[in-house]
C-alpha cells in the first residue's frame, strides 16, 4: 500500500512534469514564459528528490563520511542541481533531464498505484497470487520498458547542450558565471556514474573531431580544438576516446 510519503514524491513528479510543460509550452511558442511555472517545476524536483535522497541516506549526519556518501549519489546531486536551477535566472533547457524522469516515474506510479484503484483487474494467473494487472496498465509497462534506455540517450545528450548553452550564455550575459562551472562538475561525475553519458561524450567528441578534420578548415581549427580536448581531459581525469574507433559516426 502506497504511504503519504509516496503520494508526496509522486506529487513532486506530477508538479515537475505538469509546470515544466506549461512553461516550455510557452517557451517554444515564444511568449511570455512566467517564472512562477519554472520555479513551480523545481520545486516539485526538490520534493521527490528530496524524499529520495532520504530513504536512501536516511537521516543527515554531521560528519565527513556521510557527505562524502551523500556527493557521490546521483540522487543528491540532481537535488542539489535542482536547487541551483531554482535559485537562478531561468534557462528553459534545463528542465528537460528532469521533464524526462518524471514522465517514467509519473507513469510508473499510475500504473503501479492508480491503475489498480480505479481498473478492474483480472483474475490471479495462480491460486492465492495477486489479481492479474488491467490490459491497459501491461501496455504501459510495456511502453516504459522499450522507451527507458532511448529516454536515457535523450538525457544524456540534453544535458551536454545544457553544457554548451550555458558557457554561450556566460559570454552573452544570459545566466550567471557561476552556471557553468557548476553543470561542468555535475557532467563531469555523470561522465563517470552512467554509461549512457559516456556514449554521448564520446560521439560528440568523434563528431566534433570529424567536423575539425574537413580539407578546407583553417589549422587553427584543429589545433583549438585539440587544445580544448586536452584540457577537457587533465581538467576531468578521463580520456576522451572515439567509441566508432575513428570512424565518422552516423548520423
Amino acid at each position: 500500500m502506497a504511504t503519504t510519503q509516496h503520494y508526496l514524491w509522486a506529487g513532486g513528479h506530477f508538479l515537475l512534469l505538469l509546470a515544466s510543460l506549461r512553461y516550455m509550452l510557452a517557451w517554444v511558442t515564444f511568449k511570455a514564459a512566467s517564472t512562477l511555472w519554472y520555479k513551480a517545476s523545481f520545486t516539485g524536483a526538490l520534493i521527490s528528490y528530496a524524499i529520495v535522497c532520504q530513504k536512501s541516506l536516511g537521516t543527515p549526519q554531521p560528519n565527513i563520511a556521510y557527505v562524502r556518501r551523500a556527493l557521490l549519489d546521483e540522487n543528491v546531486q540532481y537535488f542539489l542541481l535542482a536547487f541551483f536551477w531554482w535559485t537562478s535566472k531561468p534557462v528553459a533547457i534545463t528542465l528537460l533531464p528532469y521533464m524526462i524522469f518524471s514522465l517514467f516515474h509519473a507513469l510508473t506510479f499510475t500504473r503501479t498505484t492508480l491503475m489498480p484503484r480505479f481498473l478492474p483487474q483480472g483474475p490471479a494467473a495462480t491460486s492465492g497470487g495477486p489479481p492479474t494487472p488491467h490490459p491497459l496498465a501491461k501496455k504501459l509497462q510495456a511502453w516504459v520498458k522499450a522507451n527507458y534506455d532511448t529516454a536515457m540517450k535523450v538525457v544524456a545528450y540534453a544535458e551536454l547542450a545544457i553544457l554548451f548553452r550555458v558557457v554561450f550564455g556566460m559570454f552573452t550575459f544570459s545566466n550567471s558565471l557561476l552556471a557553468p562551472i557548476i553543470f561542468a562538475h555535475f557532467l563531469r561525475q555523470r561522465y563517470f556514474q552512467s554509461a549512457f553519458t559516456r556514449d554521448a561524450v564520446g560521439f560528440s567528441n568523434a563528431y566534433i573531431s570529424a567536423l575539425v578534420d574537413r580539407p578546407g578548415l583553417p589549422p587553427v581549427v584543429k589545433t583549438v580544438w585539440v587544445r580544448l580536448q586536452s584540457y577537457v581531459a587533465r581538467w576531468a581525469g578521463i580520456v576522451l576516446a572515439d567509441p566508432n574507433n575513428g570512424a565518422t559516426p552516423r548520423r
